[in-house]
């Protein structure tokens, strides 16, 4: 693993290593003085030259016509749901999709759309899957209308999706007429994760969102991208959920702070999240459901007879916050605020806190 230099150190609230996730990061004294230095204007008319030149930098390097900042990644993917979409469609989604699972029920309440859950292996769909999920074009049917994908996959532990797994099913999405848009919350982490082109992810579909507020340390912000006629009526609709912001500059300079600092560093916190699996895996009864390809790493618990609800309040006591993923799961990510060191002393914290718990629970 690489040594990872920092130029400041957060462990985590009353000094405990914090890995619940990414977005628990904080700005770096250099970013600070890049935000506070910032040149900015009003963004409602266009004119935050920061803001623009952010916009500017994303959609090249997603190879997308034109690019919009939003305050969140939950902005992001509901903007590009609402653009997509007519009240009453349906949309298509990963069983286990953020969009379907933790952005409240924006889409429906938003919207006025129906999500669809479809099943997947490692947070990945199926062509075939798809095929039979789109309804005939017939009035007593919703219309499929969009499928969401999602790329690195939060709740499948951060797995990547495969770049010919994208281009197949945007494929069979675009030959049913649906169009397509891709939850890139962490694409930075499976461009770096595999060296793919983060344009050659976005390549397939018809929007995409990029989050700068997880890995990549910024403390507010995500931007999506498509074509110029959609980032126009995405501009729109942002305006009708209160997104539109004035002298934002000051959040766009951390973004480009981070776009030329904190991507390559990324491969640090795969290599944490690596470690930190490989030391997990020691605990008898415990599994690691799901390939560990970045910086999310899904412990199931139910072999140690254990819940997550009683796993996770043992953690914190002992210095690991973690998250439940669900009734069996505990979430760990690693980020910029947590060094190699760290990492590995949460692991060694981990194994002996759950072991102690499942031999309990076994004797």
């Amino acid at each position: 693993m690489r040594r990872v230099v920092k130029e400041a150190s957060v462990a985590g609230i009353g000094g405990a290593i914090d890995l619940r996730s990414d977005t628990v990061t904080r700005p770096t004294p250099a970013m600070r003085r890049a935000m506070a230095e910032a040149e900015v204007g009003d963004d409602v008319f266009g004119e935050d030259p920061t803001i623009n030149l952010l916009q500017e930098r994303v959609a090249d390097l997603l190879g997308k016509e034109a690019a919009l900042f939003v305050a969140s990644g939950t902005m992001a993917n509901q903007l590009c749901v609402r653009t997509h979409t007519r009240p009453g469609d349906e949309v298509l989604i990963h069983e286990g999709g953020h969009v379907l699972n933790y952005e409240g029920g924006s889409a429906a309440a938003l919207s006025g759309v129906q999500l669809r859950a479809l099943p997947g292996v490692h947070g990945v769909l199926a062509p075939d899957d798809i095929r039979r999920a789109v309804w005939p074009r017939q009035e007593s049917f919703a219309r499929s209308r969009l499928l969401v994908l999602e790329n690195t996959h939060n709740r499948a532990g951060g797995t990547v999706w495969p770049l010919e797994a994208v281009a197949a099913v945007a494929a069979v999405a675009h030959e049913a007429g649906l169009l397509v848009h891709l939850d890139g919350a962490r694409l930075w982490n499976a461009h770096v994760a595999t060296g793919v082109p983060l344009a050659a992810y976005a390549a397939p579909v018809d929007s995409v969102s990029v989050c700068f507020s997880k890995g990549l340390g910024a403390p507010v912000g995500s931007v999506i991208a498509g074509t110029r006629g959609f980032i126009g009526e995405a501009r729109f609709n942002r305006k009708k959920y209160g997104g539109g912001m004035r002298q934002v500059g000051i959040l766009g300079a951390a973004c480009l702070y981070a776009l030329d600092h904190h991507v390559p560093r990324l491969a640090d916190d795969h290599a944490a999240a690596a470690l930190l699996a490989e030391r997990l895996r020691a605990v008898e009864g415990l599994e690691i459901p799901h390939p560990v390809q970045s910086n999310i790493v899904i412990v199931e618990l139910s072999g140690l007879g254990v819940t997550a609800a009683e796993a996770v309040p043992v953690l914190s006591e002992a210095g690991v916050l973690a998250i439940a993923a669900d009734a069996t799961r505990v979430r760990f990510v690693t980020h910029l605020d947590v060094n190699e060191q760290q990492v590995a002393r949460a692991a060694d914290t981990a194994v002996r806190v759950l072991s102690a718990l499942g031999d309990r629970r076994s004797a």
